[in-house]
């Protein structure tokens, strides 16, 4: 990761560095480390890499990434799974409990959690284009007056009839943003189009399922426009590398 992307990635331990010193946070395993940053380098980084280029994805990345073995529980019964701290640091959580096809007694079942780390890593990175050039004030309006920091009391099933990806995307319409690019990204169009599919009934709002996945889709055209418009990276053919790396490294 230092070479070539000057990336500098803090593993031995220091909770300080982790920035979560009042909650209960364990360190990674030392073996942990190098099967996840591969992991992540190609399912990060090369994606980018072969879309745009190598002087592109050096000049907008962070240059730390700060890893922990677990979760930091918070007071309000979430747990935090990734940060990234004003464009140059993301810290992962969960390394301990990651796992790809390669391991031994892996079945396919625990694909969701190591998903999770993935999705945390194109989720923070996706802060970092918004905070150099912020997305456009009509993905902001699609869910305009929605948005909420009562969250954590509802699900994603919930949270997608409303027209929300996840039921964190609900709390604010930055971290939409993110929750959208990532999902996109990691599940692909064919996860995409199923989780569309599997809306239902009425949310708590009063949208209708037909008025949910028009909201969806909406947002995904908006962020297929912005990555063409801000960053002149056709959004489609990124999530197709992506969505490829993701199947080789589960499936």
């Amino acid at each position: 990761m230092v070479v070539p992307h000057n990336i500098d990635v803090k593993y031995r331990w220091n909770q300080f560095t982790v920035d979560q010193i009042e909650k209960n946070v364990v360190p990674p395993k030392e073996s942990a480390v190098v099967p996840v940053m591969d992991a992540v380098r190609r399912i990060w980084a090369k994606p980018y890499i072969n879309e745009t280029s190598l002087t592109f994805f050096n000049k907008y990345t962070p240059k730390y990434f700060v890893l922990a073995g677990s979760s930091a529980a918070n007071p309000d019964g979430s747990a935090t799974v990734g940060v990234a701290g004003g464009g140059r640091q993301i810290t992962l959580f969960q390394l301990n409990y990651y796992k790809n096809k390669t391991y031994p007694g892996y079945v396919q079942a625990d694909t969701v959690l190591q998903k999770d780390l993935f999705l945390t890593v194109h989720h923070e990175f996706s802060h970092i284009f918004d905070q150099i050039k912020r997305r456009p004030s009509s993905f902001d309006a699609i869910t305009a007056g929605d948005y909420s920091s009562d969250w954590i009391n509802t699900d994603d099933v919930e949270a997608r009839k409303n027209g929300f990806i996840t039921a964190y995307a609900s709390s604010a319409a930055g971290e939409d943003f993110a929750e959208m690019i990532s999902f996109l990204l990691v599940y692909g169009d064919a996860g995409w189009k199923k989780l569309l599919a599997g809306i239902s009934g009425t949310g708590s709002s009063g949208l209708t399922a037909a008025n949910a996945r028009i909201k969806l889709n909406t947002k995904a055209d908006e962020i297929r426009k912005y990555f063409t418009d801000s960053w002149g990276i056709d959004f489609n053919s990124l999530q197709t590398r992506v969505r490829t790396a993701v199947a080789k490294e589960f499936y």
